[in-house]
C-alpha cells in the first residue's frame, strides 16, 4: 500500500523522505535488503541518506524517525551496539531541539527499541554493566508505563516485556517469568503479532540461560511462527540460521493434502474449515493468499494462477507454486504470457464458464493449437471458473506435471464447493477494497483541505464544511454550527441566475457541471470561486460541492496580461532604437531610387521636345520613373510597418525574401563599417508562419550586433555571413556569423538575459526580445563560437503548412 500510495506523494519530497526509511525498514524485514539489518537495497542507502539530513536542524523531525528506524532495524537483526548509537542520536537532537515534536507512536517505539536493545546488552556476561545503562532504562520504563496506564490496550503489552527484561536483568526471575507471559498474553490479545513474536523470542533467551531447553526451544518456534504471520521472512531466515532445529520442526508432516491423499480423508469438516476460513477473510491479499494454498494442498497441483479476466485482456493476480512440502504464493499484477498458461483452455472456460479437465494433456489434448500446452510436460489440468450470481469473477487454474487423472471428480467436488465460496469473498473483498478506497480517497480529500468542499441542502443551508470552504469565505465554524452560513447568501444577485440553473441540473441529473461565480465573503468583499456538486446517492434534498478560490489564478492572469503588454512595449522601443541606427543607410536607399526617377524623368522631357517627339523613348523613361516610385515606397512602408507599433500577424511568407530584405536595408550601416558581407540563401525552402515584421526584426538585431563587434575589432578579417537552409525536422535555420572578438563560453546563454549587456550604451534587452520572438513561433535562438572567430548567433523557425 506505501509503494502505491507513494506515487500521489512523490513531488513533495520531504514526505518521500519520510516513507523511504520506513519503506527500507519493511524491505529489510522481509529479507529483500542486501544484508539483513541494514537498510540499503539499491534504492535506499543509509551513507547516501545520512550526509544529506545529519546535522541540519529545518530536517530534525525527519532525522529522528530515519534513526528510529535505524534502531528498529539493528534491533531485530540483534546488532544492539549499534542500535544504542542509533537510539543515542534520537536524544542527542531530543537535547539540541527540546522543542522537536515526534508523533507519539514515533516516540513509543522509540522508547520501547532503544530499552529493549540497552536490556540485551546488559546480558550477564555482556560488554557493558548493568549501570551504565540503569538511568536511561529506567526513563524508557516510566514513559511506556505511563503509556500504558493511559491505553493499556496499545502499550501494556510492551510495558510489561520491558519490565521482564529489567527483572531478569535484576535477578528477579519469577517475576521475569510473569511478565514474559503477560506481554505476550497482551500482545496476542490487542492483535499486535510482532510484539509477541518478540516477547516469545525474548522469553526463549531467558529460559534457555536458565537451562530450560526445551521450553526455550518451544518459545522460539512461537516467535518464528509470528514472525511469519507479519511478513517478516527476512527475520524467519535468522532464526533458521541460528537455531537449525526450528526448520526441522516445520518440515515435519502435518495433516495429509498433497496428491496421496485419498478423498475419504477430505472430509466435511476440512472443507467446512477450508471454506470458512476463504469466507471470514475481508483482506483480498489475505484471501487470495488463503485461496490459493487451499486450492493446491486439497487439489494435489503443482501449480496454479488465479486469473481475472479485464475486458478481453486475461490479468494473472496470483500464482502458486509448491517446493517441498511448502507452497510459494506470489502476487502477479499484470497481462499474462504465452509462457504462463493455456491461452486457448483459458478463454474457452471463461466463454463458457464451465469447469475444464484434461486427464492426460500429453496424449489426448483438445487444444493441440495451444503452444504452452504442446511445448510444456503438462499432464492433468484443470480450468475452474468462479462464478457468483451468474458473473464470471476470476478463473482459478491447476495443474500437475507428473501425473495424469490427478483432478478426479471427488476432488473437484471440494474444490467447487470452494470455489463457490471463494467467488462471493473475491467479489466481497473487490467491492469493499473499492469502497474503502473511495471513502479513503474522499476523507483525505476532506482532510487536506486542498480544495473547498461543504454540505448543503436544496433550501439553501450548509450543513458541514471543511476548514478550505471557511477560509475561502472567512466564516468561523460557529456560523455553521449556528445555522448562519447559507450558500443563497454567499451569492450576489448577478450571479443567482446561474444558482438556479445549476439546481434544476441538479434535479434532472443529480450533478451539475463547474461553473464560475463569486461569492460574498464575511466582510462583504468578494471572492472568485470554481463550484461544482452533486447529490447524494438515494438522496433528492442532500449533496456536496467542491469549491476552489480562483484569486491567485485571476491575479496570475491580470499579471501575466500586464507582462505581456510589457513584453509588447520593449519590443516596440527596441524596433524604434534600431529604427534609430538604420536612418542614414535607410536615406541612402530613399535617395538613390529618388535621383535615378528625376533623370528618367528629365530624360522623357528631352525626348518629347525633341521634334518630332520619340515617343518610344519617352515611354520607356517614364517607366523607370514609375518603378524608381515604386521602389522608394516599398522602403518607406518598410520603415513605416517596422517603426509601426502594429499587432502581430500570423502569415506565410518566404524567409529567404525576408532575409534579403532586411541586408538590403541594413547595406548602408554595413559598408560604413567597411564590413563585407556575404549570404548563402538555399534555394527552395518550404515557407514559414509567422509575423514577417517581428522575424525581420530578429534578422536586423542579430546583424547589427554582428557589424558592431567586427567594428570593436581593429585587425583580422571583417565579414559578415547571413546564411538559410533546411533542418531535418523540415523546418529552416538561420545563421549570422561575425568575424569579431567572439563571446566568453561562459556567457553563451547569458546574453539571451533580459538586461544583461556586454555594451557600454546597451540595455540589455535586444537578444532577450529576439528570443521570446523565435519563441512565440515556435523555434529556438542559441549562440555558438564561430569556427575561426567571432560568433555565430542561430535561430530555427518549423515549416509553415499551407492550408489548400
Amino acid at each position: 500500500e506505501a509503494e502505491h500510495a507513494l506515487e500521489f506523494v512523490r513531488r513533495f519530497g520531504f514526505f518521500i523522505d519520510r516513507i523511504s526509511a520506513r519503506l527500507a525498514l519493511v524491505r529489510m524485514l522481509r529479507g529483500r535488503t542486501t544484508k539483513f539489518g541494514s537498510l540499503d537495497d539499491g534504492r535506499f542507502m543509509e551513507r547516501t541518506f545520512e550526509e544529506r539530513a545529519t546535522g541540519q536542524p529545518h530536517l530534525g523531525t525527519l532525522e529522528c524517525y530515519y534513526w528510529i528506524r535505524k534502531l528498529q532495524a539493528r534491533f531485530f537483526a540483534g546488532d544492539y551496539a549499534s542500535a544504542i548509537d542509533a537510539a543515542e542520536k534520537v536524544e542527542a537532537w531530543y537535547a539540541r531541539l527540546p522543542s522537536l515534536l515526534l508523533f507519539m507512536l514515533e516516540e513509543q517505539e522509540y522508547h520501547f527499541y532503544a530499552a529493549l536493545s540497552r536490556a540485551a546488552w546488559c546480558e550477564p556476561m555482556g560488554p557493558d554493566p548493568y549501570a551504565k545503562h540503569r538511568e536511561a532504562l529506567g526513563k524508557h520504563e516510566r514513559e511506556l508505563r505511563a503509556l500504558a496506564a493511559n491505553c493499556p490496550q496499545n502499550f501494556d503489552d510492551r510495558a510489561a516485556l520491558l519490565g521482564a527484561e529489567i527483572a531478569r536483568i535484576e535477578g528477579r526471575p519469577l517475576e521475569a517469568m510473569d511478565l514474559y507471559e503477560r506481554a505476550i498474553v497482551s500482545a496476542r490479545a490487542n492483535g499486535f503479532v510482532h510484539n509477541e513474536a518478540i516477547a516469545y523470542e525474548l522469553a526463549a533467551r531467558f529460559y534457555a540461560a536458565r537451562g530450560f531447553e526445551e521450553v526455550s526451544h518451544l518459545y522460539l518456534g512461537n516467535a518464528r511462527r509470528g514472525y511469519l504471520r507479519w511478513g517478516a521472512d527476512g527475520k524467519v531466515r535468522q532464526l533458521d540460521q541460528l537455531y537449525p532445529r526450528l526448520r526441522q520442526d516445520e518440515r515435519a508432516p502435518g495433516p495429509t493434502g498433497t496428491i496421496e491423499a485419498r478423498v475419504e480423508q477430505l472430509d466435511l469438516a476440512t472443507v467446512v474449515k477450508v471454506s470458512q476460513a476463504v469466507s471470514g477473510e475481508m483482506v483480498l491479499e489475505k484471501l487470495i493468499d488463503r485461496l490459493m494454498r487451499a486450492a493446491i494442498e486439497h487439489a494435489g497441483a503443482e501449480r496454479g494462477l488465479l486469473i481475472t479476466p479485464r475486458s478481453e485482456e486475461l490479468h494473472i493476480d496470483a500464482e502458486a507454486t509448491t517446493r517441498g512440502e511448502d507452497v510459494i504464493v506470489q502476487r502477479r499484477d499484470g497481462a499474462y504470457t504465452p509462457a504462463m498458461l493455456p491461452e486457448a483452455l483459458v478463454r474457452y472456460a471463461m466463454r463458457t464458464q464451465e469447469t475444464v479437465i484434461l486427464d492426460d494433456a500429453s496424449s489426448q489434448n483438445p487444444f493441440p493449437a495451444d503452444p504452452y500446452i504442446v511445448q510444456r510436460p503438462a499432464r492433468s489440468v484443470l480450468c475452474l471458473p468462479l462464478i457468483n450470481q451468474g458473473k464470471l469473477i476470476s478463473i482459478l487454474y491447476l495443474e500437475n506435471n507428473l501425473t495424469p487423472r490427478v483432478f478426479t471428480p471427488e476432488r473437484v467436488t471440494v474444490l467447487k464447493v470452494l470455489a463457490s465460496q471463494a467467488a462471493i469473498s473475491v467479489e466481497n473483498t473487490r467491492l469493499y477494497r473499492d469502497l474503502e478506497d473511495r471513502e479513503r480517497k474522499i476523507r483525505r480529500l476532506v482532510d487536506a483541505n486542498i480544495v473547498g468542499i461543504c454540505l448543503w441542502d436544496l433550501e439553501g443551508q450548509i450543513l458541514e464544511a471543511n476548514e478550505a470552504f471557511l477560509q475561502i469565505v472567512q466564516y468561523d465554524r460557529d456560523d455553521v454550527v449556528g445555522g448562519r452560513l447559507r450558500w443563497t447568501d454567499l451569492t450576489p444577485p448577478e450571479w443567482r441566475g446561474g444558482d438556479e440553473r445549476a439546481v434544476a441540473e441538479l434535479r434532472s441529473t443529480g450533478t451539475f457541471q463547474p461553473i464560475e461565480k463569486e461569492y460574498f465573503r464575511k466582510d462583504g468583499s468578494r471572492v472568485p470561486v470554481l463550484i461544482g456538486g452533486a447529490l447524494f446517492e438515494k438522496s433528492r434534498n442532500e449533496g456536496v460541492a467542491f469549491v476552489l478560490d480562483l484569486t491567485a489564478r485571476k491575479r496570475a492572469e491580470e499579471e501575466h496580461e500586464r507582462l505581456r503588454q510589457l513584453e509588447s512595449d520593449l519590443a516596440h522601443v527596441n524596433r524604434l532604437s534600431i529604427m534609430g541606427e538604420l536612418a542614414a543607410s535607410l536615406a541612402h536607399e530613399i535617395l538613390h531610387p529618388i535621383a535615378t526617377a528625376r533623370n528618367n524623368a528629365r530624360a522623357g522631357m528631352r525626348f518629347l521636345e525633341k521634334s518630332p517627339p520619340n515617343l518610344d523613348e519617352a515611354i520607356e523613361a517614364l517607366g523607370c520613373v514609375v518603378r524608381d516610385a515604386d521602389r522608394a515606397r516599398d522602403i518607406v512602408g518598410r520603415m513605416r510597418n517596422h517603426i509601426r507599433k502594429t499587432p502581430p500577424r500570423k502569415e506565410y511568407f518566404d524567409l529567404n525574401e525576408a532575409v534579403n530584405e532586411v541586408i538590403a536595408m541594413v547595406r548602408g550601416v554595413i559598408a560604413k563599417n567597411g564590413i563585407g558581407v556575404s549570404t548563402h540563401l538555399v534555394e527552395g525552402l518550404v515557407p514559414v508562419q509567422g509575423d514577417r515584421v517581428q522575424v525581420q526584426q530578429v534578422v536586423v538585431n542579430l546583424i547589427l550586433n554582428a557589424v558592431e563587434a567586427i567594428a570593436s575589432t581593429e585587425a583580422g578579417e571583417r565579414q559578415l555571413r547571413v546564411s538559410t537552409q533546411q533542418t531535418e525536422e523540415n523546418g529552416v535555420l538561420v545563421a549570422v556569423r561575425d568575424s569579431g572578438p567572439g563571446i566568453d563560453p561562459g556567457h553563451l546563454e547569458r546574453v539571451f538575459e533580459a538586461f544583461y549587456t556586454t555594451k557600454t550604451s546597451g540595455v540589455g534587452m535586444g537578444l532577450s526580445i529576439c528570443r521570446s520572438i523565435i519563441a512565440n513561433h515556435g523555434g529556438r535562438l542559441w549562440a555558438e563560437p564561430n569556427e575561426d572567430r567571432g560568433a555565430v548567433f542561430q535561430f530555427t523557425l518549423p515549416a509553415g503548412q499551407e492550408e489548400s
